[in-house]
């Protein structure tokens, strides 16, 4: 059950309602976010709502069954809208384009990658400053250094970024120079930097675990909500599965179900998705028809030089193609719909 707070409660009503359900023997968890106040509360026994919805201070109550309660769309009905400032919405109606390259490499390659990203409409620019790799002797990205330059040339170029966070450490010197922080597949269940993330007034696009089911997708996003950050985006990127013919299992399945159990913005990233150039944009286009919110996407002016992932990049023809098409296929699906 979630119970929503007036803004005004007092701490006397406040006192009442946490003893009412003791009373009926309900854990309580209070929760704050950036737009609202809530108490979660769990538990087995049967009671009359009512004898709760009629004390003080009370906005409303959502009777919630699934484990992860604030993420849920059984209380939320309407889809979360996050606003990245400018005018930039991602979710509700608005169609979300980010591409770049897999490394920021250096100042020529951000500023190429701008360039391209600004003649075609696409106001986020993605890219890895600290780059988990498999191998401890890959590139490993530039770090700070690397961040501070990039978010000062796509400042300048009206660009908003994405990156990945993988420590709790890092989210205090990079929050100035992120507009959106990235967990990515390998950090989907590190909670203690889920919680971390919850606890500032950033967007968060957390991707799915390499192994992970949509539950424990979701589950990772209730850890975010419940300390305070309701600015989440959920991202499908594929799964890890037996299958040796792709580099992941992009579960186009998951995009139309987490629409349907959570009232989040979903990105698809048929980048990683399947890992093979040519046929990321085919695997992108389904993610519209399935009803992603937006696409997230490799690109690089040379793929085949590029530090890492250049099997699955695409280069700048091929990039202004697909978000054409994309953008063709997102006003399709909405006439559909209508």
């Amino acid at each position: 059950m979630i119970i929503q707070l007036e803004k005004g409660i007092s701490v006397d009503q406040l006192n009442k309602l946490k003893e009412k359900l003791a009373n009926i023997q309900y854990k309580t968890t209070e929760v704050k976010t950036q737009y609202g106040d809530y108490v979660i509360c769990v538990g087995k026994n049967e009671f009359d709502i009512r004898s709760i919805g009629t004390l003080g201070g009370i906005k409303d109550i959502h009777q919630v069954s699934d484990a992860y309660k604030l993420v849920s769309k059984k209380w939320k009905v309407e889809d979360t809208q996050v606003d990245l400032g400018e005018g930039l919405k991602i979710g509700t109606g608005e169609f979300a384009l980010m591409a770049g390259p897999c490394s920021i490499e250096s100042e020529e390659q951000i500023k190429s990658t701008i360039d391209h990203l600004v003649k075609n409409g696409v106001r986020v620019m993605r890219g890895g400053v600290y780059k988990p790799r498999s191998s401890p002797y890959s590139f490993r990205g530039l770090g700070m250094d690397g961040l501070k330059l990039w978010y000062s040339l796509a400042k300048e170029a009206g660009i908003k970024i994405i990156t990945e966070v993988m420590m709790t450490e890092q989210i205090e010197q990079m929050f100035d120079y992120v507009d959106i922080f990235q967990v990515g597949a390998r950090n989907s269940q590190n909670f203690n930097l889920l919680d971390a993330l919850g606890e500032v007034d950033k967007p968060v696009m957390l991707k799915r675990g390499m192994s992970g089911t949509v539950e424990e997708l979701l589950q990772s996003a209730e850890y975010i909500f419940s300390h305070g950050n309701e600015r989440i985006m959920l991202c499908e990127r594929g799964i890890r599965t037996y299958e040796k013919a792709y580099r992941n299992t992009m579960d186009i399945n998951a995009i139309a179900i987490l629409k349907e159990k959570s009232h989040l913005p979903v990105i698809a990233d048929p980048s990683h998705g399947i890992g093979v150039r040519r046929f990321v944009p085919k695997v992108a286009l389904a993610s519209v028809m399935a009803g992603a919110d937006g696409v997230i996407f490799e690109v690089h002016h040379t793929p085949e030089k590029a530090f890492s992932d250049g099997q699955q990049t695409l280069n700048y023809r091929e990039s202004t193609a697909l978000i054409k098409n994309l953008k063709n296929a997102f006003r399709f699906r909405e006439e559909l719909v209508q």
